[in-house]
């Protein structure tokens, strides 16, 4: 990897880093530099704003997390409602293992970006829509093995899922327990996830 590469990933993950402890706004682009290690000067060589910057350190993000949801929704070896499931737990014990602080970056800017900039909301509205395709295609291809009720829309319940999860994770983080996380979990795997008797 070239120099200005490491530099600029390293923008980025201070970046993400940054803006799930503090937000968008309270992140101030001359703290980021100096914990980068990048001279005052130079941020603009990488970016054309904070705002390119901001939509730049969403990408990242979604590349790693898209990578990770794939990787498990793609593990054949397991049903598909066991992938779902291990997702999620896996984001679980991320959340508890930060010590409840941490959370999702996309529902974190969501929260505060939406109503700023079009630029933002349309981007993290489109991944919301991945996350959604994704985990509605699992739980297709669960109606379709039979391990799943067939009354219901996979991707609207796919929008739920996604949509109960940031829910769940706000009040972890209101909280600082991921017991939210986990009731949640248990009530949607126990009731509407649950195999058809």
């Amino acid at each position: 990897m070239a120099d200005r590469d490491r530099t600029r990933e390293a923008l980025l993950e201070v970046g993400r880093k940054v803006f799930l402890e503090r937000g968008y706004h309270a992140a101030g682009l001359e703290a980021m530099l100096k914990a980068a290690g990048v001279p005052k000067g130079s941020f603009y060589y990488y970016f054309g704003s904070k705002e390119d910057f901001g939509l730049a350190v969403i990408d990242s993000f979604v590349r790693e997390s898209s990578g990770e949801l794939d990787e498990l929704l793609g593990d054949r070896s397991l049903a598909p409602l066991d992938r779902l499931r291990c997702y999620f737990d896996r984001a679980a014990d991320r959340f508890e293992a930060g010590r409840c602080r941490s959370g999702c970056l996309v529902g974190k800017l969501s929260q505060e970006m939406a109503e700023q900039s079009e630029a933002f909301r349309e981007r993290l509205s489109e991944v919301l829509d991945s996350w959604a395709d994704r985990i509605g295609a699992c739980l297709a291809e669960a109606q379709g093995l039979g391990h799943l009720r067939r009354d219901i829309d996979p991707r609207a319940l796919a929008e739920l899922l996604a949509d109960g999860w940031q829910g769940a994770l706000l009040r972890a983080k209101t909280l600082q327990s991921p017991r939210p996380l986990r009731s949640f979990l248990e009530v949607i795997f126990g009731t509407v996830l649950r195999p058809p008797a």
